[in-house]
């Protein structure tokens, strides 16, 4: 790969460019690299870094005639998820940053991250990768460009976002853009940092090569910096997958969902309907698995673009019966993180039930499954997002698409019916509020406690907790035709100790009862937590549950709810006066219905 010096560079980029190309030669003075490479986003220059990546060992090239150019990397054993404890909001305010957030002066953050970046990329290329967040063209996408000393972030960066010459021609027009410095370091856990600078636009990682904390457009820009962005610009940004869902009439509604890592987003939003409802003419288009933007239209509706231009999917689990359009993204043009491999080179991960056994595990030792599985639980893949079967053509729409429901849900084992509808937007807000879930190997921690997580946002929301809810409520202002509010719970568990919802394909049951609901077409049973479906409203032709299962998925259990209202109570109260006033009237209205 040529290198490009700084002057040819800024000699070659214009004028306009005079803040980009300003901040290049400052961090460049700081982190002293060799080279300098502007990344163009081309398929030869793609070409070049894979072959540097390949003859480095930094990539490890899978079985050419059964996954054509795939590639296998194996992260350091001690980088494998977020580091939630190791990331700051660094806000002039402390209370900007909210309890929610691990908050760091940002005069502390610069000086702590600037003594990590110095030096650090002595003997080795700083890539420049200018990116767009959202279709090019789209008034609801924003530009970014991340400084990186890791050819693996880059080539996942050209995946995960509209990366090159088209981003920095927008940003060359729009003269604006997010800041994220990143450097692998030395991948010591001990100097390991996630700086976030919303009031800056600003982001500073350094010592992981880990996806969520490494590429920088995803988590960092595309929720922590984009939810203070949405804020101060009136949208919302949300941790949201986004799907269509279209009627054998023809219609299509779209729906945007907000689940907890690791708790089933992609395989919804890739859903295969069931047999009957195939034959039936039901179908699912994927926009997005994973991000979504949201703002109010001419017409009061919110509509949604998803920023990312690919999938940065769990593996374990990906099977033909769980999500068998994400396998078929993975057949070509993939990168697998920290799966294990079988013998004549195929990616590998628990779950896949492929009829293949693993050789090696992610680690690159000879498999023995009583020392570790095959795949890291976190084990990933980053594929195009115009690689799946269900691709909705509407995600490159510069408009986005209409919202006619927005859904939450997570890991609760028990308590949390199957569905219900929350009764208006403030109670929905509440809903999204007071959304708890059993944590999963996304994160760094133990896995299966149960946590509040608002809106799947706990360790995305780039400000105060508070002041986001606020911001959620501010949307009810008579004029916007906001979408219905929902809650599912796909892990209801039996006494037993068994799923007794079967999940899957069949989720489309519950996907059809909400828009029956938003029509008007559909029953449901008024309680004091919401809406709740009888097991009459639903099609559950072909499925079988027995009497437990029907009281506990479609059931109500007040004096649960009572004490699960309390705990939401309290909880509000952690965030002090800045809790909105009309979240804890709500919360105390349902708790003195419950009460009844």
């Amino acid at each position: 790969m040529n290198a490009i010096s700084q002057d040819a560079v800024a000699s070659a980029s214009g004028s306009k460019l005079e803040a980009l190309n300003a901040w290049v030669a400052e961090v460049a003075a700081l982190t002293r690299p060799d080279t300098i490479h502007w990344c163009d986003g081309s398929d030869a220059e793609n070409a070049a870094l894979t072959a540097k990546m390949q003859a480095d060992g930094t990539l490890i090239k899978l079985n050419e005639q059964t996954h054509p150019g795939s590639w296998l990397h194996r992260s350091d054993p001690d980088d494998v998820a977020r580091v939630e404890h190791l990331t700051f909001v660094c806000t002039s305010e402390r209370d900007d940053a909210g309890p929610n957030n691990h908050w760091m002066a940002p005069a502390d953050g610069h000086a702590q991250m600037d003594a990590l970046f110095d030096g650090c990329m002595a003997g080795r290329t700083m890539y420049v990768v200018p990116y767009c967040m959202g279709p090019i063209g789209s008034p609801l996408s924003r530009c970014g460009v991340e400084i990186t000393d890791s050819p693996y972030v880059v080539a996942n960066m050209r995946i995960m976002t509209r990366m090159g010459a088209p981003a920095l021609a927008r940003i060359e027009k729009e003269g604006a853009f997010v800041k994220g410095l990143h450097s692998t370091g030395e991948l010591d856990p001990n100097r390991r940092f996630i700086m976030h600078f919303p009031e800056e636009l600003t982001i500073k990682s350094y010592g992981s090569g880990y996806g969520g904390n490494a590429l920088l457009g995803k988590k960092c820009h595309a929720l922590r910096i984009a939810s203070h962005q949405a804020r101060s610009e009136g949208w919302l940004a949300e941790h949201m997958l986004i799907l269509g869902l279209q009627n054998p009439q023809g219609d299509t509604h779209y729906i945007a969902a907000a689940f907890p890592s690791a708790c089933g987003k992609t395989n919804l939003a890739m859903l295969i309907p069931p047999e009957g409802y195939l034959n039936d003419g039901w179908k699912i288009t994927t926009v997005g698995d994973d991000i979504c933007w949201m703002r109010p239209g001419a017409d009061g509706r919110l509509y949604a673009i998803n920023p990312e231009a690919g999938f940065f999917g769990v593996a374990p689990g990906t099977s033909k019966k769980s999500n068998p359009n994400a396998l078929a993204c993975l057949q070509r043009d993939a990168i697998f993180t920290n799966v294990g491999v079988t013998a004549d080179n195929q990616p590998w991960w628990e779950g896949l039930d492929n009829g293949q056994q693993p050789a090696t595990d992610w680690r690159g030792e000879p498999y023995d499954a009583a020392k570790r599985p095959a795949a890291h639980p976190n084990s990933r893949f980053t594929v195009s997002a115009k690689s799946c079967p269900s691709y909705s053509p509407e995600a490159e729409n510069p408009a986005g698409v209409p919202i006619s429901a927005i859904v939450f849900g997570g890991r609760r084992a028990s308590l949390v019916p199957l569905v219900f509808e929350a009764r208006d937007w403030t109670h929905g807000v509440l809903v999204g509020a007071a959304m708890g879930s059993e944590t999963t190997a996304a994160a760094t921690g133990a896995v299966g406690v149960m946590r509040r997580d608002p809106m799947a946002m706990k360790p995305f929301c780039g400000y105060n907790f508070a002041d986001y809810f606020s911001h959620w409520l501010s949307f009810d202002n008579g004029a916007n035709k906001l979408p219905k509010i929902f809650h599912v719970n796909w892990f209801r568990k039996s006494d037993a100790g068994k799923f007794m919802w079967p999940g899957f394909g069949d989720n489309l049951r519950v996907l059809e009862w909400m828009i029956g609901r938003v029509k008007g077409e559909a029953g449901a049973v008024e309680t004091p937590i919401g809406f709740l479906p009888t097991d009459a409203d639903l099609n559950l032709d072909g499925i079988e549950l027995d009497d437990e299962a029907r009281a506990k998925l479609f059931g109500f259990e007040q004096a649960g709810w009572q004490a699960e209202f309390a705990s939401i109570g309290e909880y509000l109260g952690e965030y002090g006066p800045r809790m909105p006033q009309a979240l804890k009237d709500e919360q105390q209205r349902i708790a003195a219905k419950l009460a009844d």
